[in-house]
C-alpha cells in the first residue's frame, strides 16, 4: 500500500464523493502533523472534518485545530481517577473534560461523547450519573452520549462482553439525567440505536451498526411534529435502501 500524503487524503475524499474526512486508530492527536493538514485541505474542498479521539490533547494542540475541525468525537472512560487509571494507566481524566469544552464553546465543534462499558472496570452506576451529569451540565442535554458495549480483546480478553441489561441501564441513567440522545452502540439491531424526536419519539434516522436504513428528517425537523432536531447534519443522508435523503446542515 502507497502512503497518502495529508492534502491528498482530503482530494481523495472529494473526488470519491464523500462529504467529509474523520481520523481514530490511532489517535489523531498523536499525528497532527498529518491531520491538521489535512483538515485545513478539507475545509479548503468545503469537506467537514471529525476526530475520534481519547480527548488527550493540550491547549496549544486546540488552538492549532480548532478554526478547522468540525466535530470531536470524544471518549469518556470513566468519571474518577481510579476508573480511568485502570483503563488508560492515567489519572489526568479532568484535562480530557477541559479539552472537550473547549472544543465546543471556544471552538464550536460538533461535540458527543462514548463510553465502552467494561465490566468491573467501569461499569458502575455511580459512573453512570457522573458522566451523564456531566455532559448535561457542560456541554447540555442535547449532546449525544453512546453508551457501547465492551468486547474482550488483548489485555482484557478474560473479561465477558457487556452484558445487555447493563447498557441498557447505562441508557436509562442517561435519560433520568436529562440527556435526550443516548444511544446503545455494538449491539446491531438495537432499538436504541436509533435517533428519535426528543419532543415526540418519532423515528427519524433509524440505523443498523454503522449503516443508515432510513431517515425521515426533513429540513432538519422532525416529520411528525416540526421539531428541530439538534445536530450538525450533511445536505443528505445515504440510505442502505439507496435513497438520498435531503436535509439540513447548520
Amino acid at each position: 500500500m502507497a502512503p497518502i500524503g495529508p492534502a491528498e487524503s482530503a482530494h481523495m475524499a472529494k473526488d470519491e464523493g464523500c462529504q467529509g474526512i474523520g481520523w481514530t486508530y490511532n489517535d489523531p492527536t498523536i499525528w497532527l502533523e498529518h491531520t491538521l493538514e489535512a483538515m485545513m485541505e478539507a475545509k479548503k474542498l468545503g469537506l467537514y472534518s471529525a476526530f475520534m479521539t481519547n480527548g488527550y490533547a493540550t491547549e496549544e494542540q486546540m488552538a492549532m485545530i480548532g478554526p478547522y475541525l468540525t466535530a470531536w468525537r470524544v471518549d469518556i472512560k470513566g468519571f474518577s481517577k481510579e476508573s480511568y487509571k485502570k483503563v488508560t494507566g492515567l489519572a489526568r481524566w479532568d484535562a480530557v473534560l477541559e479539552m472537550t469544552k473547549l472544543a465546543q464553546h471556544e471552538y464550536k465543534m460538533h461535540v458527543e461523547c462514548v463510553t465502552n462499558v467494561t465490566p468491573t472496570i467501569n461499569d458502575g452506576e455511580d459512573i453512570a450519573h457522573g458522566i451523564a451529569a456531566w455532559i448535561r451540565d457542560n456541554l447540555g442535554p442535547f449532546t449525544p452520549w453512546h453508551v457501547t458495549r465492551f468486547v474482550p480483546y488483548l489485555d482484557l480478553s478474560h473479561l465477558p462482553p457487556t452484558p445487555l441489561g447493563r447498557l441498557e441501564r447505562f441508557c436509562e441513567i442517561g435519560r433520568e439525567e436529562g440527556l435526550k440522545y443516548v444511544y446503545i452502540g455494538n449491539v446491531p439491531g438495537h432499538p436504541w440505536e436509533d435517533t428519535a424526536c426528543h419532543q415526540c419519539g418519532e423515528i427519524v434516522i433509524r440505523r443498523r451498526g454503522f449503516a443508515v436504513a432510513c431517515a425521515t428528517l426533513r429540513d432538519g425537523r422532525c416529520p411528525k411534529c416540526a421539531t428541530v432536531i439538534p445536530g450538525r447534519f450533511p445536505t443528505s443522508i445515504d440510505a442502505t435502501s439507496g435513497e438520498r435523503v435531503p436535509i439540513r446542515f447548520t
